[in-house]
């Protein structure tokens, strides 16, 4: 068997599944295996394989069959131009989120000189994802990112480690804002926020997969926020920025909720690249 050959029999058995854009899916677990990219690949389709190799294939095959997601196959994602480790411990960051990254990022801009440093508080950090772009791109910032999983805080040290931002990115244990040492300029929450009745209809890679405590937001989705929202107006600091993700449909309840702690604030929806108001917006 070549490669084209075990390229076109992984697509067939993936599509099998049910699983979309198998091609693509097919595509990249052979670049994974080979440790090449898509060009290297399509000169080489006509190379043979040997049976270890193609045992070796069929297992990450066999992985995405059963619904294992791709990134956590791979250990590998991308997120705003930037590759991340990844693995079951933490969520797999989303598209979406890149709308908090720029966020902030175009509040820095507009508000912070390169001189003066601003202070940013990432709730539910996870993989470290948000915290460590936002560093990247502004490295004079000082940024806490928090989460509730001690689990998770694992995945993003070594993803802080692997992009060289120990020093500028604290890794904090604790619920929500609590662990926060002292008030700061923005807030950035990707809270979960799956409503109840919505876990169940998940796909298999998500809810056979990705960790439960980052995505249940209990009855209404909103749950974490509600949590979240008397300790920001602690500890944000005057002419500060929240930024909230948040489901689908939770645009007008969300904000009612922020309004009753921020009754002054500017607030803004913000929608994602599929017209989904997916950020809560708040400057006070």
């Amino acid at each position: 068997m070549n490669l084209k050959e075990a390229l076109y029999k992984a697509e067939s058995i993936i599509a099998s599944q049910h699983i979309a854009d198998a091609r693509n899916e097919a595509e990249l677990l052979l670049m994974h295996f080979l440790g090449i990219g898509k060009a290297e690949l399509y000169t080489r389709l006509q190379e043979l394989t040997s049976p270890s190799e193609v045992e070796g294939f069929w297992y990450l095959v066999q992985h995405r069959c059963h619904h294992e997601p791709t990134a956590y196959i791979l250990k590998q994602c991308q997120f705003y131009g930037i590759d991340f480790y990844i693995d079951s411990r933490a969520l797999i960051p989303r598209p979406e989120s890149e709308l908090l990254v720029e966020g902030a990022l175009e509040f820095i801009r507009q508000r912070f000189p390169s001189e003066i440093p601003s202070s940013i508080a990432d709730v539910g950090t996870g993989s470290g994802a948000l915290a460590i772009v936002v560093a990247l791109h502004q490295p004079q910032a000082e940024i806490y990112a928090i989460d509730v999983s001690a689990a998770a805080l694992e995945v993003a040290r070594m993803n802080c480690s692997k992009h060289g931002v120990e020093k500028h990115v604290h890794l904090l244990l604790g619920d929500m804002l609590q662990p926060l040492p002292k008030p700061v300029d923005i807030i950035l929450a990707n809270l979960p926020y799956v409503k109840e009745s919505e876990l169940p209809q998940l796909s298999p890679e998500i809810k056979n997969f990705e960790p439960i405590i980052a995505l249940a937001g209990g009855r209404d989705g909103l749950e974490k926020v509600r949590q979240l929202l008397p300790q920001a107006k602690q500890k944000l600091l005057p002419g500060g920025l929240i930024l909230l993700e948040i489901g689908q449909g939770q645009g007008p309840v969300a904000t009612a909720l922020v309004k009753d702690y921020f009754p002054t604030a500017k607030i803004d929806l913000i929608p994602d690249l599929g017209g989904i108001d997916r950020v809560v917006r708040v400057v006070t």
